[in-house]
């Protein structure tokens, strides 16, 4: 597991107020004891996409184990006046004790399905909704924008230029993360690899070419310093009569003569397909045909796609402000509800009743299962269950729309596997964390179980994600209950 100090920091207060003011009413109602459960899922894929890549749960481990009140916090809140000095003692002895199952980093996910299940005293459940929300909401995000645009950039390598543009430093950490997952080769940010080993790039910036009297005697200053990665930034002042004659004259007369080549060149503006064209053949033309072109300047999937249509031969992408704010569609509206609760060892389900039909919640303690096809090892579907149902795979299973029932399917020669995992039991960590590098391979392997109808940009195929019979005869009489009050 590649670690940080995420679980270091004191983060127990950065929560809703409401949060608080719920825990402190349950404690007072004698209802601290209590078991409810919690989904956490999303209605919505961004930017209209197919799917979600689901990132953030090294955090969430890391926040759940190190939750804890400090005397500190037990003051502030008492200064507060609302808050019973029983809940406050309760709160200087807190000590997580709830059961977590989530599905694993880089796993392709889909609307209405819980990626987090949380079960254990309703206080405990309850208050992580926050931050919970939070980490995986943020790193979904950019991992999906990421994996949009590392499939725009069709097995050239994108990297991840954000941290000037993010949304503060814990979102320019914690962005780059999100990206290598969701397909970044490497980062901008030194701190992401420090902290996560994921590889740090990144040459010069315009200054360092102003700052000397000529361009020529910046890229040769710069040759002689770094010969066996020399990229040379050639957009300062003109591409094609400045940048690009200095970088061959730096190539010629700095590296080859000391037996190196010079690795590349970027260009951070202009109309990129006709300036990488130009300088593609004068590259060539000048016996530099291994020295790759690096472009950037507020790309994003669109104007990466645009640019291969084009035939630019760019060999890679520094992405920024886009990725790392997800700029197109940045908000993810991750949601945490509650679906059951237990009294007297009985499981009761929950649901929440709305007139927007999207927002009615799906009841009771649940599974999720992915179908495959034994002939093509594809994703056909998924099913989410109530937690007492397995699927027989040996006999045709009927799958639904569960907004448009009458939709149906009916499948044969699959096989099905569950994917929400346990991660805590009772408030102990069971689950072995992955690194950086087998949770990026995860993500690139399973969004190779995708049929490419999924990935289109436009207008994606609509996956199912069906409710097992049993749970939408479940859901339906609760709705029908609850229409009579």
């Amino acid at each position: 597991m590649d670690k940080d100090d995420f679980g270091l920091r004191h983060l127990s207060m950065l929560s809703d107020f409401y949060e608080l003011t719920m825990a402190n009413g349950y404690f007072e109602n004698g209802m601290d004891g209590q078991t409810a459960y919690f989904d956490m899922f999303f209605r919505k894929v961004p930017d209209g996409g197919g799917f979600v890549i689901a990132a953030g749960l090294q955090q969430i481990v890391e926040y759940l184990q190190n939750l804890s009140f400090t005397e500190d916090d037990i003051d502030f809140l008492r200064s507060k006046a609302i808050f019973s000095e029983s809940f406050l003692e309760y709160l200087r002895d807190f000590e997580f004790k709830c059961d977590v199952w989530a599905v694993p980093e880089g796993t392709p996910v889909f609307p209405y399905e819980p990626l987090i299940t949380v079960n254990g005293p309703v206080i405990q459940a309850q208050f992580i909704e926050t931050m919970l929300l939070l980490i995986i909401n943020h790193q979904s995000l950019i991992a999906t924008k990421t994996n949009r645009i590392v499939r725009a950039a069709s097995g050239r390598a994108v990297v991840e230029f954000g941290s000037r543009r993010a949304h503060g430093s814990d979102a320019s950490l914690y962005g780059a993360r999100a990206a290598f997952i969701g397909g970044a080769a490497a980062t901008s940010c030194t701190l992401a690899d420090q902290k996560f080993g994921i590889p740090a790039a990144g040459t010069m910036a315009h200054s360092w070419v102003q700052l000397f009297d000529s361009e020529l005697e910046a890229f040769k200053t710069y040759a002689r310093i770094y010969p066996k990665s020399c990229v040379l930034l050639v957009d300062t002042y003109n591409v094609m009569k400045s940048g690009i004659p200095n970088a061959i004259k730096t190539a010629n007369e700095e590296l080859l003569p000391k037996g190196f080549r010079l690795k590349g060149i970027r260009i951070d503006s202009g109309d990129l397909s006709y300036l990488s064209k130009q300088a593609r053949k004068a590259l060539d033309d000048a016996g530099l045909s291994d020295c790759k072109i690096m472009v950037s300047s507020s790309l994003d999937e669109d104007i990466i796609r645009e640019l291969i249509l084009q035939d630019s031969p760019i060999d890679s992408f520094g992405v920024g402000e886009r990725l790392i704010t997800a700029k197109s569609d940045p908000v993810f509206g991750g949601v945490y509800k509650l679906c059951a609760v237990e009294k007297d060892g009985h499981l009761l389900p929950r649901i929440k009743v709305s007139n927007n039909v999207e927002k009615i919640t799906n009841p009771g303690f649940k599974k999720v299962f992915r179908l495959y096809s034994n002939d093509s090892r594809k994703a056909l579907a998924d099913v989410i269950t109530l937690f007492d149902e397995a699927i027989d795979a040996s006999e045709p299973y009927e799958i639904f729309d569960p907004l448009f029932p009458w939709k149906k399917s009916t499948l044969e020669n699959f096989h099905a596997k569950e994917l929400l995992v346990r991660i805590f039991d009772k408030g102990r960590l069971v689950y072995e964390l992955p690194s950086m590098d087998e949770i990026r391979t995860h993500a690139a392997s399973m969004a190779d179980t995708l049929w490419p109808e999924l990935k289109r940009f436009e207008n994606p195929h609509q996956y199912y994600v069906s409710l097992s019979r049993k749970l939408w005869n479940l859901k339906d009489s609760l709705i029908r209950e609850h229409s009579q009050k």
